[in-house]
């Protein structure tokens, strides 16, 4: 069975399925996808940690899906700019995974991780794929991986 290491840019995704469809992402169906794939061996879901009520059911919802959590702190500038940015987090995570698992499917629309991607895919046999908004999926991303899924309404609450 193939090994999957699955990758979440909670924040990206979260934004982005709101301003294509002002609804939320359905990280259950994901995980009940990608379960006839193969099996999840790596599951973390990166997030910014700003302490409200909904936020921490959202997170446990996500524990009780099977992710690891991984939070950071919701840091407010004296500018009024918001830094929380998991992008070096989210690559670390991915390459220690590339030799345990066959696939890295990660979920985020940010152009910064094309370059990863790349550089896997010329190191590696491992396979890479994105799940993306269309619209809010940098080109140069969806051009790295070697398989890109369309955020769709099958996979919006």
């Amino acid at each position: 069975m193939k090994k999957i290491a699955l990758f979440v840019d909670v924040q990206n995704i979260y934004y982005t399925c709101k301003e294509a469809y002002g609804r939320q992402f359905n990280y259950r169906k994901l995980w009940q996808r990608l379960s006839t794939e193969g099996d999840i061996v790596i599951a973390n879901a990166y997030a910014i940690d700003k302490g409200d009520e909904g936020q921490l059911k959202f997170q446990d919802a996500l524990k009780h899906i099977g992710f690891d959590v991984k939070l950071k702190p919701f840091i407010q500038r004296s500018d009024g700019s918001v830094k929380g940015d998991w992008d070096v987090g989210i690559t670390i995570d991915v390459m220690e995974s590339v030799s345990q698992v066959d696939c890295i499917i990660l979920l985020s629309g940010d152009g910064d991780f094309a370059l990863l991607l790349e550089y896997i895919q010329q190191k590696s046999t491992i396979e890479t794929q994105i799940y993306g908004v269309p619209k809010l999926t940098a080109k140069a991303l969806i051009d790295a991986s070697q398989r890109f899924h369309e955020i769709q309404a099958s996979l919006l609450l």
